[in-house]
This record gives C-alpha cells, sequence and structure tokens, in this order.
C-alpha cells in the first residue's frame, strides 16, 4: 500500500499511482498473461473517475499529465487493437440528459440520477439541457466523451435525444409515454404505474370487485390500455375500456358509468390522460360521483388520494434510476432489449383511509403500514 506524506502533492501522488498502474499492465503483458478486456476496462474507468475529480484548471496536474502522456501511449501502443480502442474510445460511458428546470420537478429528476448512479456504480456524466439546447454541441461533448449509451430524461431529455448520433443507444425515463413512432427506436420505462400492479392491490383491498371501468385518449394511451386487458384477465377482472377525444364525451362516459356501476363488484380507474382526467372539471365529478355511490375510484396519480381516491400507485423514483441503470448497463452489454417503453413497476403506495372507510373498508394498523403514504396523515 502506498501512504502519501502530508507533503505529498496530488501531481506527485498522481504520477507514482500511474506509474506502478503502467507498470503492472508492461508485466502482465510482457509475461504473456492474459487481461480480459473486463477487468482492463474496470481499471482503466476507476483511474478516470479517479482522475476527473482534479480540477482541470490546475497548472501542477496539467504539467503532470503532459509528462504522464508518453508513458501512456507507450503502453497503449503495446497492446492488440481492439484493446486499445476500447481505451481511447473510454468504452462503457454512460450519460444522463434530463431538464434544466426548477423545483419540484428538479427534485424528482435528481433523486433519478441518483439511483441511476447508484446501480450503475461506475462514473456517470450528466447534461442539463434546455427548449434551446443546441444539439450538435451536445453530440459533440456525448461523443468526445465517449459516451455509448444515453439516459434520456423527461420530455426536454428526450427531444434533445432524437437529434443524436445513430451509433449512441438511448434509454428514456420521466415520461408518461413515447408516441409510437419513435418507441421503436429506444428502450426505456414509462412513469405510469403498471396496471398489472394496480390490479393487484384492488383485488387485495377489495376481492369482491369483478369489473373495472377506464375512460381513456387512444392518442395517449392505447398502449397502456392493451397491458391493462391482460392484466385485468390475469386477476380474474372485467375491464371495460371507454375511448374519449375529448373533455365532453369523457364527461359523458364516466356519469354513464357511475349510473350503471354497483358498488360491490364495480370500481373506476383513472389513469394519467390529459384529455379524459382533467383536474378541474373531470377529477372533482369523478370523485364526488364515487362518494354518493359508494363506487370505488383508484388512480394512477398520488395526487389524486389527496383529493379523494381510495388509493394510487405513484413512482418511486430511486427505483426508477436504479432500474433505468440496469437497462443501461444490460444495452451497453450488447444484450438484446425489447424496444419500446415498458410500464412502471417501481412504485409506492398511497391510501385515503376517509374514503376507504365510506365504502365500508376498514384497514386497521398493520394495513395502514403497508402504504407507504397514508391520508389523512396521522
Amino acid at each position: 500500500m502506498l501512504i502519501q506524506p502530508a507533503s505529498m502533492s496530488c501531481a506527485a501522488t498522481l504520477r507514482i499511482q500511474v506509474g506502478l498502474f503502467l507498470l503492472l499492465i508492461c508485466v502482465f503483458s510482457h509475461a504473456g498473461q492474459e487481461i480480459s478486456y473486463q477487468d482492463l476496462g474496470k481499471r482503466t474507468s476507476a483511474g478516470d473517475s479517479h482522475w476527473s475529480d482534479w480540477r482541470e484548471n490546475s497548472a501542477e496536474i496539467r504539467i503532470a499529465r503532459h509528462e504522464l502522456k508518453p508513458m501512456i501511449m507507450a503502453v497503449l501502443a503495446a497492446l492488440d487493437a481492439p484493446r486499445r480502442q476500447e481505451i481511447l474510445d473510454g468504452k462503457g460511458a454512460i450519460a444522463v440528459i434530463y431538464p434544466d428546470i426548477g423545483e419540484p420537478y428538479r427534485s424528482i429528476f435528481a433523486k433519478i440520477i441518483e439511483g441511476i448512479q447508484e446501480q450503475a456504480k461506475v462514473q456517470i456524466s450528466t447534461y442539463p439541457v434546455g427548449p434551446n439546447t443546441n444539439t450538435a454541441d451536445l453530440n459533440a461533448q456525448l461523443t468526445r466523451g465517449g459516451v455509448k449509451v444515453v439516459i434520456a430524461l423527461g420530455r426536454q431529455g428526450l427531444k434533445a435525444a432524437s437529434g443524436l448520433e445513430r451509433d449512441i443507444a438511448v434509454v428514456v425515463g420521466g415520461v408518461l409515454a413515447v408516441p409510437e413512432s419513435e418507441s421503436h427506436n429506444l428502450t426505456g420505462i414509462s412513469l405510469t404505474p403498471d396496471p398489472a400492479l394496480l390490479f393487484a392491490l384492488l383485488k387485495r383491498l377489495l376481492p369482491g370487485i369483478k369489473r373495472v371501468t377506464v375512460v381513456y385518449d387512444p392518442q395517449h394511451n392505447d398502449w397502456l390500455i392493451k397491458l391493462a386487458r391482460e392484466a385485468a384477465k390475469a386477476q380474474g377482472l372485467e375491464l371495460v375500456a371507454r375511448e374519449a377525444h375529448d373533455l365532453a364525451s369523457a364527461a359523458h362516459l364516466y356519469e354513464a358509468a357511475f349510473a350503471a356501476a354497483d358498488g360491490r363488484q364495480d370500481a373506476i380507474w383513472l389513469p394519467q390522460d390529459a384529455t379524459t382526467v382533467d383536474e378541474d372539471t373531470i377529477l372533482p365529478l369523478v370523485l364526488r360521483e364515487s362518494w354518493s355511490r359508494g363506487v370505488p375510484v383508484f388512480s394512477s396519480s398520488f395526487l389524486h388520494v389527496r383529493k379523494g381516491a381510495m388509493f394510487a400507485l405513484y413512482p418511486n423514483n430511486l427505483g426508477l434510476g436504479r432500474d433505468l441503470a440496469s437497462s443501461a448497463l444490460a444495452t451497453l452489454a450488447g444484450e438484446s432489449r425489447k424496444r419500446g417503453v415498458s410500464p412502471l413497476r417501481e412504485v409506492l403506495t398511497a391510501v385515503n383511509l376517509r374514503t376507504a372507510s365510506h365504502i365500508g373498508l376498514n384497514l386497521d394498523y398493520q394495513q395502514q403500514r403497508s402504504f407507504d403514504f397514508v391520508f389523512p396523515e396521522p
């Protein structure tokens, strides 16, 4: 183990550490021993991560790097071509593109990035983007950094990633949905909770429910309803999916659904849909009918629980970040990945005890503890 005296400079330490590192490579190479690409990549990325911690404006470090460059190039010249190219290209680099916006969304994206970094266990470069981001400049930065996979967060991140070079793979996250025309060229995870998880929780809380009605705009959620049909069948539920293309038709469909509903067997699902779940008009109507008729309403939005929906699933942002990192690492490793965007499975749960009690569901203390958020808060 190398012990650094208190008076030793960062540059001196750098010279010693890199010198030893290069010496080891030379010894193993000339001895004819095999050094796997993976092992070498790990050592190299660890070194890169360590070097990047020093400030670029330090004259001492610049001099040290200048002195070390001939040594580095000599070792690279002794390596076979593919291995040398891996090092020069920085193969394995992952970057995150995220919207440069204010709170509360900034904290959400920060938590997702925290999960990505935690799972990746390698250095992750981050690039904030805005409406006026120059895609050509971003592309040049990513190319110089040897980036092979980009995790694009949010609608702004997805927009910026759409202009990147074709050899940079894209994993998308932090969006509700991706247009079908775009989803074929990428992989990712939506912010929309998986219907299978919603229906499983519904049956656990209210096992007597036999039919679920949902009103949706096919332009936004056709992909989700296809998944929901299979999920409902697996839970022994009948899914009644009604299409609505505007606010007025959505309101009429909800009124008809409540008029025909039996609170002992029916439930209403509110997806994340700007057309059919309008916060100012539709939501108050649905919650009012739910309360007066005793028909349970569950949602894909945390905010709806605060306003009166019985329960909801919502994103576990840290867990979402971990899943995005796993997807990016798999892409990097060359694993074949299913194209398109998957529903969110890293979720948290919220319940409204007042609403649950009103429809006859009384949750005991242990059941309440199984939820991540309980409203009203104790």
